[in-house]
């Protein structure tokens, strides 16, 4: 014997069409795609004045000293990074579940937001590394391969990481293709021509600025698309 879910007249070709529609419109209801990059905009953009106060430099005594290499400590990426991206991603966890509640749907956003917080961890844990052996080691000029997994482990780094887990549980192209986009400004920064000679200051303002502008933008972007969509 069978049973037939069929209603009587009905098109199971429309029906599988309406089933289609009815998930991607839930889909649609659980991305909290614009909500997240606004929250990181705001912490990238505001670490770049604490970073600026928190550089940590010896610089002026090593040359003084008639040496040509000294250290540059962002002090920001122990004390202010993993706080300020820890809270983020809970930010992001609270509006996602509240929202969902509200809709009467289930928050997928959870992988993203443990994601994002093992990045964190894992970023802050390899700076203190790092500075351990280079207060025990002379100063060196890493590679370039190094320079690139630097910035990939950094704080702007592990942002794009997580942010492509969280495309790919919404299914969301477009912002997988937002995040690779955002990867390549961070792995091959922008720093709008100005010569290292002017301070060690620029090798990371320019591009923190960028970063957080490109977050910002993404945010607005999305925000507008969702609109749209409704």
């Amino acid at each position: 014997m069978t049973t037939d879910s069929v209603p009587v007249g009905g098109d199971p070709r429309r029906l599988l069409s309406d089933v289609r529609a009815l998930a991607y419109r839930v889909r649609l209801d659980q991305r909290v795609t614009w909500v997240a990059l606004l929250v990181l905009a705001a912490v990238t953009l505001a670490a770049i004045p604490i970073d600026w106060v928190s550089l940590d430099a010896d610089c002026g005594r090593v040359f003084a000293a008639g040496g040509t290499e000294c250290h540059v400590r962002r002090l920001g990426l122990a004390f202010y990074w993993p706080p300020a991206l820890l809270l983020a991603y809970t930010a992001i966890a609270v509006y996602a579940v509240r929202v969902a509640r509200v809709r009467g749907l289930g928050a997928r956003v959870m992988p993203y937001v443990l994601t994002g917080a093992a990045l964190t961890v894992l970023s802050a844990t390899a700076w203190l590394l790092v500075r351990v052996y280079l207060d025990s080691h002379p100063p060196f000029t890493l590679p370039y391969w190094g320079l690139v997994l630097d910035r990939l482990i950094g704080p702007a780094g592990t942002i794009g990481v997580a942010l492509l887990v969280l495309a790919w549980l919404e299914r969301h192209p477009a912002l997988l293709v937002f995040t690779l986009g955002y990867l390549a400004v961070v792995l091959v920064p922008i720093d709008f021509g100005l010569h290292p000679q002017w301070g060690y200051l620029t090798d990371f303002l320019a591009p923190q600025i960028v970063n957080g502008a490109v977050l910002l933008l993404g945010a607005v972007g999305f925000a507008v698309a969702r609109r749209r969509h409704r």
